[in-house]
């Protein structure tokens, strides 16, 4: 999957595939036409970033209840040649679960769409899993026979249901065929079943890696093997470490941290932070200046799993560092520093976004940080990373760490979380948002009776009745 374009922030599009509040609300005062516009692009051309983790479908799937939104664009995109080329989850999967709202708030054009693409699309196994938890057990039975025709009814076939069945996300639908009275679908997908866990018995008995017995040298070459092929083992390796290796050892993995072939110098880092062994971090520092990429890495992780006061007292000489270990430091402040150590977050905060731009990866832990330690100067910054970042995520951090920070939050970015497309930025606006704005209780109404809201943000709802938001 390509990284989507993002339309600038001030724009409905660039609000909208962020996911933010303003979206929504500028969604509602545009032209119907051009909102309707807007919300067809960011289903049809996922604008996440990383779409296994940010929240969008109930959130343009609210929008398209709300602007009553015809679903002929997403027929169309669904049904497009594409979709036989093109069998990437990106490409529908965003578009599916938006659907599966849409079907739990009652829209039946948008379940008999999803039975239709269970039937016929290319993405069916994402259809059906949303039809799972929506869709009567007759609407699921008559998926039965063209689901199984799917898979040729041959040694090949039968192995590709089989661990189909095995992974399926939502069991409800295999369950149900099991039981079906049409012998000829019950006795196959039984059998699928069966076979399927034959399959994951065999694999939890022939298990790879470390056994028994290990010497750290042994160690040391796995992960090294795991390296030559592509495969970080270095994490696993350091954990066979605390189970294989004894004092004597000490010398030999202190030796393989200095100038070990890679892989046995990132998992002697590894393990030797996580024992906070006294040379630990000269250690790290070292491999910083002279190791290979991947061994930069792994010290630079190594470190900020360090929880010592010693490891902190280093931070502190790190954190005006121009490299990798420097960017780290300032993440341990961020995370495990006093407040004396503000001045170097909001230094490191402020590096980042001017370096980096509003969507760098460090940022998450510094937002956290500069909320955490009550960074009032960052506020301006904050500010500037919730407007524009393109992560959902962060863009939530940023609204946490500015309720922490901005007197201004509870009668600003607040109201506007509230329509936010990730349930944790609405909660936080939930306990926080100004209720002297008649659009926040009339939000906070709406949230606590919508049956797809989460429970954390009901329960900050109710935390926020008293007897003047509950009248009327």
């Amino acid at each position: 999957m390509f990284d989507p374009v993002i339309a600038p922030s001030g724009t409905l599009l660039g609000l909208l595939q962020r996911g933010r509040g303003d979206g929504t609300l500028h969604a509602l005062t545009a032209p119907r036409a051009e909102a309707l516009a807007a919300l067809n692009h960011c289903v049809l051309s996922d604008p996440r970033h990383d779409w296994q983790v940010e929240n969008r479908s109930l959130y343009y799937a609210r929008l398209y209840l709300d602007l009553n939104g015809e679903l002929d664009a997403v027929e169309a995109h669904l049904f497009d040649a594409e979709d036989v080329l093109d069998t990437e989850d990106s490409r529908t999967g965003l578009a599916l679960a938006v659907l599966g709202h849409l079907a739990s708030y009652g829209r039946r054009d948008a379940l008999e769409l999803l039975r239709r693409y269970a039937a016929h699309g290319s993405n069916w196994a994402w259809a059906l899993d949303e039809l799972a938890l929506r869709d009567d057990d007759a609407g699921l039975r008559a998926l039965a026979a063209p689901v199984l025709a799917r898979f040729p009814a041959d040694p090949e076939g039968d192995a590709e249901l089989a661990a189909t069945v095995r992974d399926a996300f939502e069991p409800r639908p295999w369950r149900l065929w099991a039981e079906d009275p049409r012998e000829t679908i019950a006795t196959r997908v039984r059998a699928a079943h069966e076979a399927g866990c034959f399959d994951r018995w065999q694999r939890q008995m022939r298990p790879t890696g470390p056994r028994p017995g290990w010497s750290v040298r042994a160690v040391f070459e796995w992960a090294q093997q795991g390296m030559d092929r592509g495969a970080a083992l270095h994490v696993p390796a350091a954990r066979c470490l605390v189970a294989v290796a004894g004092p004597e050892d000490r010398p030999e993995i202190l030796r393989a941290a200095r100038d070990g072939d890679d892989g046995a110098r990132c998992t002697a880092l590894r393990y030797l932070a996580d024992s906070n062994d006294p040379d630990a971090l000269d250690l790290v520092e070292a491999a910083v200046v002279d190791g290979t990429a991947p061994v930069v890495e792994a010290a630079v992780d190594a470190f900020e799993r360090m929880r010592s006061v010693a490891a902190v007292d280093r931070a502190r000489g790190w954190a005006q560092r121009p490299d990798a270990l420097g960017a780290a430091a300032g993440r341990v402040l961020a995370c495990r520093g006093g407040t004396q150590d503000r001045e170097l977050v909001l230094g490191a905060l402020r590096e980042a976004v001017r370096g980096e731009g509003p969507d760098a990866p460090t940022l998450w832990t510094l937002v956290d940080g500069a909320g955490r330690l009550g960074i009032a100067c960052a506020a301006p910054v904050l500010r500037h990373v919730y407007r524009e970042t393109a992560s959902s995520h962060l863009r939530g951090r940023a609204a946490r760490a500015l309720a922490a920070t901005d007197p201004s939050f509870a009668t600003g970015f607040a109201v506007e979380c509230l329509w936010d497309c990730e349930e944790t930025t609405r909660e936080v606006a939930a306990r926080h948002a100004e209720t002297g704005d008649a659009r926040v209780v009339e939000r906070l109404r709406r949230l606590a009776v919508d049956p797809a809201e989460e429970d954390e943000v009901q329960t900050a709802v109710r935390s926020r009745f008293g007897p003047d938001l509950a009248a009327g």
